[in-house]
């Protein structure tokens, strides 16, 4: 669990290490282990999340099962916030280049706060704010209650096991954002990401549509705070 300390910066890289560690070790024990694990976070400036008025947003704010989001580590690059009923935990997962990373565990209270890109590894269908093409979806039989289910391609990914694929063409599982909670105040801060960011193609794909829709540099970081909101809100 990512917790706010006296000291934010030492306090992220001990607990960053320590999650990484506990996941190695049980791949140690099973025989697996892969090449990297820690070394796979990509760190972005630390976001607070807020509501529509500035107000910071506390996890108990959070619907079991219901979508929400927020634009991070970019103004224009969607990331899905979802609350469980129980713990999530870390999972290794693999990337499309073969990369070994430790998708985080759940933050919060009950440890089952998540977070994860709402760009679809396939098409790199996203989030608009006239539609949506991807959501999370009651799970189908023989799947998890949860799947986040991308209708352009029919790609659905199991958010409470770091969003790894369980059907159609995606190549990969969708990024995770990793998470601070702050226990006192119960505030959320976003401070980077792990496994494989599909920003740049993202990018390169969507350029003019991504300029119009928000009025924004493609790059422009998301700054000190990102609002939430729901994402039956989010998109018409």
């Amino acid at each position: 669990v990512f917790r706010v300390q006296s000291n934010p910066n030492t306090a992220r890289r001990r607990d960053l290490m320590r999650q990484a560690a506990c996941v190695a070790g049980a791949w140690v024990a099973s025989s697996a282990l892969p090449v990297v694990a820690f070394g796979d976070v990509q760190h972005y400036p630390r976001s607070l999340l807020v509501d529509l008025h500035g107000s910071p947003w506390t996890a108990r704010q959070l619907k079991t099962g219901e979508a929400f989001l927020f634009n991070y580590p970019y103004t224009v690059s969607p990331v899905f916030l979802i609350a469980f009923e129980h713990e999530v935990k870390a999972a290794e997962l693999v990337t499309e280049d073969k990369r070994h990373y430790a998708a985080p565990a759940g933050v919060g209270p009950g440890k089952s706060i998540v977070a994860f890109s709402a760009i679809c590894a396939h098409k790199l269908m996203y989030p608009k704010p006239a539609i949506s093409f991807i959501g999370l979806r009651g799970g189908g039989r023989d799947e998890p209650s949860y799947v986040i289910h991308c209708c352009g391609d029919n790609s659905r990914y199991d958010p409470l096991h770091g969003a790894r694929v369980i059907a159609g063409p995606a190549p990969q599982p969708l990024a995770a954002v990793l998470l601070e909670w702050d226990a006192a105040s119960d505030q959320l801060h976003a401070v980077g990401t792990r496994g494989g960011e599909m920003f740049n193609a993202f990018f390169d794909k969507y350029a003019m549509k991504l300029e119009l829709e928000t009025g924004s540099g493609l790059r422009k970081p998301s700054g000190a705070s990102v609002v939430v909101q729901p994402a039956a809100s989010y998109s018409k």
